[in-house]
């Protein structure tokens, strides 16, 4: 029996994937998204992983904004000198502030779709 979604894993003809692309790029300059809100957006709110395997995938190619991507503790994921300082830079670059542990506030600078 045929899905009402087409092909499996697929809502209104675009992938997992596609869908997580299109969140991403949704994200405003000087604002940032968890990995879960990314998924959520995706309509996929248990597929934070997803998102992860998307920016490791295809940031570079896809021309993601995967900097404003974050954990949902407000810290940046990536290990020093594995992208952190890349990534810290890229943020900060747009007015996205870090408190002396690290952190992001997300009440200020969290993207609110």
């Amino acid at each position: 029996m045929k899905s009402s979604t087409g092909k499996c894993g697929q809502a209104g003809g675009a992938t997992l994937a596609e869908r997580i692309k299109r969140a991403i790029r949704r994200i405003p300059r000087g604002r940032v998204a968890s990995y879960g809100q990314i998924a959520a957006l995706a309509g996929h709110p248990r597929a934070a992983r997803a998102v992860v395997w998307v920016l490791h995938s295809s940031s570079g190619k896809a021309k993601l904004p995967w900097h404003r991507v974050i954990n949902s503790r407000g810290t940046i994921s990536l290990r020093p000198r594995c992208g952190y300082e890349e990534q810290r830079a890229r943020l900060m670059a747009e007015g996205v502030a870090f408190d002396s542990e690290g952190r992001v506030d997300l009440r200020r600078h969290g993207w609110k779709e």
